[in-house]
Formats: structure tokens, sequence, C-alpha cells
């Protein structure tokens, strides 16, 4: 059992003031791993204050200064990557392969980081102006549980790029996790201040962060409600304010694919990271006339699709973090039955054999209506639906007939086409035959998946502000 009761302020682990107590439950056993004391109110104005004090000082940095403690960072990471890798199989519940690659991911940002930061001209002639890039001051990293470690070194590499303190609030749900990277942060030495994390519910720390005057940019991922509400909380005070939020993401199969070979594809862009993933593929555009076709590689597919154990190397699936996410996804299963979609692979309940534990089989519905629940609501759970097109005109319509825009996946034999096609889909990403991730590319949404960009240049970018100065 273990027992994490410290915040990470000014350099130092200090004892978490906040009175609430909750427990830090393995999804796939449903036991209880230990308990966790949530930060309050007073734990963050103090990493606040820190954070401001070092900002002073960290703002006036040199670049060579920043990427000497990005390789400290990366490092320091990579050293405690054991660490951080049991701790997202235990506490999430993350098969072995996403484990290391997410791992690994965590530790390359910082790398990635640098890479941008030593090609970045800080100072560049614009005209008659001589424009400075600054650092936009200090940052509130507030980060999902579907992805902790990953999450906290990919906002934190480019804030500390930029010259930004930051006071980082992971998701409550990932506090091992959290504790294993901010363990790496601290061995790296930072100077006291740069980096504070607290880890508490979004009332009171983040609102308290969405809030406070001191607090001068906020980058969140999360759903698309909360993302709002963070934004409204922060105009007041005029943030910056960059959100990773909500996907519903088309994957379009064209009629010259391969199809056996793009639909299972189209599956595993599904069910990455045991469908909660923001930018999981879940809406398999398919034309209607190699519906069967499709419906009977998708049977195929699934039903070799090992769900359980994360500790079993074969386990593709793991568990849903939670009872209360379990519960809404066999919500969203359910609702899909009712509104009259044709159940092809999995269903209610959990897989066979398994009695214990937060999993849910691979679920796949044919005939769904792109004006469906289950096509239009997130559902960050392994369920997926099939929707048939006439045409690529029509293709690209239902794709972008969402509230969401975050990613999108074209699957065809001709690149020229799929390119054409990937050119009209309102997204902020498009992935053609590959489900490869370009840490440098800018990674945000369209439309209700957000605002600003993540990763490389732009990245960098969201953390700086632009100062022109003319004459002299």
């Amino acid at each position: 059992m273990r027992e994490l009761k410290h915040s990470y302020i000014n350099g130092h682990f200090v004892e978490t003031l906040g009175g609430e107590t909750m427990d830090i439950v393995n999804p796939s056993t449903e036991t209880v791993l230990g308990t966790l004391r949530l930060a309050g109110q007073g734990d963050v104005l103090h990493a606040i204050e820190a954070a401001n004090r070092a900002q002073r000082h960290f703002s006036s940095s040199s670049k060579q200064e920043r990427l000497a403690m990005l390789r400290r960072l990366e490092h320091a990471v990579r050293e405690h990557l054991p660490a951080i890798r049991e701790a997202t199989v235990d506490e999430y519940g993350a098969p072995p392969q996403r484990a290391t690659w997410a791992s690994e991911y965590a530790a390359a940002c910082f790398g990635h980081a640098a890479e941008t930061l030593d090609a970045y001209p800080l100072i560049r002639q614009i005209g008659t102006a001589s424009v400075t890039m600054e650092p936009v001051g200090v940052s509130a990293l507030i980060t999902p549980w579907n992805s902790v470690a990953g999450s906290i070194c990919s906002k934190l590499a480019y804030a500390i790029a930029a010259g930004c303190a930051v006071v980082i609030k992971p998701s409550e749900l990932g506090a091992i996790q959290a504790q294993a990277v901010i363990e790496a942060v601290h061995a790296a030495g930072l100077p006291p201040g740069v980096v504070n994390m607290v880890i508490g519910r979004g009332d009171p720390v983040g609102a308290t962060l969405s809030t406070h005057p001191d607090i001068a940019k906020i980058s969140f991922t999360g759903s698309t409600p909360t993302g709002k509400a963070i934004a409204r909380a922060a105009i007041d005070s005029m943030k910056r304010v960059s959100l990773a939020l909500t996907g519903k993401s088309p994957a379009i199969i064209l009629d010259d694919a391969d199809f056996s070979h793009a639909v299972p594809l189209a599956i595993q862009a599904g069910l990455q990271n045991s469908g909660q993933a923001c930018v999981a593929g879940t809406r398999i555009l398919v034309p209607a006339p190699r519906l069967e076709d499709v419906i009977a590689l998708v049977q195929h597919t699934a039903g070799n699709i090992k769900v359980g154990n994360p500790r079993d190397p074969q386990t593709v699936i793991g568990p849903m973090i939670s009872a209360m996410q379990y519960e809404r996804v066999q919500r969203y299963i359910q609702i899909g039955q009712e509104e009259g979609a044709m159940l092809i692979a999995g269903g209610a309940g959990r897989p066979d054999g398994i009695e214990s534990g937060y999993f849910v089989k691979p679920t796949v519905f044919a005939g769904v209506r792109n004006d469906m629940t289950i096509a239009r609501e997130e559902i960050f759970g392994p369920v997926l639906s099939i929707i048939t097109y006439r045409d690529d005109e029509e293709a690209v319509a239902i794709a972008n007939d969402s509230a969401y825009g975050l990613q999108a996946y074209v699957f065809s034999s001709d690149s020229d086409r799929a390119r054409r096609v990937a050119s009209r889909l309102q997204a902020g990403g498009v992935k053609i035959n590959s489900l490869q991730h370009e840490p440098l590319a800018p990674f945000g949404g369209y439309k209700a998946s957000g605002v600003g960009r993540e990763g490389g240049m732009f990245g960098l970018e969201s953390f700086l502000e632009a100062k022109a100065v003319v004459g002299g």
C-alpha cells in the first residue's frame, strides 16, 4: 500500500495541506493500491507563489541554459523509465506495449523540445522592427488521466524551452504515474520553483489555477465541457489558453484501399490506448457496396484481440480507468442497440472469463447513421461505429459533420487521392495509411476539439509572447 501525501513545491516534496483523501484503485483487479491526500487551495497558492518567484529569474535565462535543462530532464526521465512504466501498468492498466511506448515518449519530449528550441530564432528582424519572443509567464499545466506521463512531459518540455515556470495539476486518477514523473524532474536539478506539482480535484485546484492573476497561461488537455469552463474562468485575467479537447475522429476507407490491410489498421486506430484516446478513429467510414466484406474483416480482427491482464504480453486492450468510466461505456453500448445500430462484435458486460476489473469487450456497431448518439459523442472506450457512404463527396461530408475535428485517418492505394480527401477534412491532423506519430508536427483540433497547438515550433510558440521594438 502506497501513501501519497506530498506535493512538489519550490524544489521540495512537502506535505500536502488538503484534508481529503481518496483510494488509488488498480483498474485491472479493483484492489486498492494506496491512498492519495488531495491538494487544497492552500497547496495551490503556495505552488503559484513559488513559481512566480522563480519566474523572475527564469524568464531571463539564456537559450543555452534552457537547452541544458531539457537535456538533464530527458536523461532523468530515461533513468526513471522503469518506475514510470510500472506505474502506467498498475494504476492505468495499460498493456505492456502501450506502457513502454508511453513512458519512452515522455522522455523523448524533452529531446524534441531541445531540438525545436535550438533551431528557433528568439530574436528576429521583421521590417523595421526587432521582434523578441519572450516567455508568457507562469503557466498552469492541467493534464488528463489517459496519458499521464506523456501529457505532463510534453507540456513541461515546451514550457521550459520557452522559459516559463509551471504549476502542474495532473488528474487525481494518475497520482502514482505523476509521482514517478516528478521524482525524475526533481532528479534533474532544476532551479527551485521552476517546476511545481499539486494533485487535486478540479475544484479547488483547477479552479484556482484558472482564476489566479499570477497564472499567465493555461495548457489543458481533457474534455470539451471542462475546457470551456477553464476558458470562461481564465478570460477575466486575460490568460493565454491552449486547449486540447474531445475528439470523434473519422477513419475513411476509400474504395481503392487494400481492405485486408486497411480494416485492421482502422480497428487499431479506433481501439488505441484501450479506446481511451481523444485521437481514436471511432467512426469508420466505408463504401456501401463493401459493407459485408468490412463486417467479415472486423469480426475476424475483433475476435483475435486479447483483452485482460495488462501483465500478459499478448494483451492489447486493458481496463477502463474506473468503475465510473466502465459504466459510461456500458451505457453507450446500450444506447447504440436502442437506437437500432447492428452489433457485429462485442457487446455489454465483461469479456468471457473475466470476473473482475473494468474490462470492456471490443465492441463494433454497423448500420450506424451519423446522427446516432454513438456517432456524435465521445465514448472514450473500445466502441466503434461503421458508417457507409456512396462516394468521396459523401465520405467527406459525413466526416466533417461533427462538432469535433481533432484527428482523421484516410486509407487508399492512391496517395494523391488520399491527400485530396485529407485536404478537405476539418481536422487538426490527418494520417494517411499510417498510425505513425510525428512529435514535431503541431497537435490540436478544429472546432470544439480545442484551441491552439502543441508540439514542435507551434508548441514552443504557445508559451511565448512577441514583442516588437521599432526605432532607437
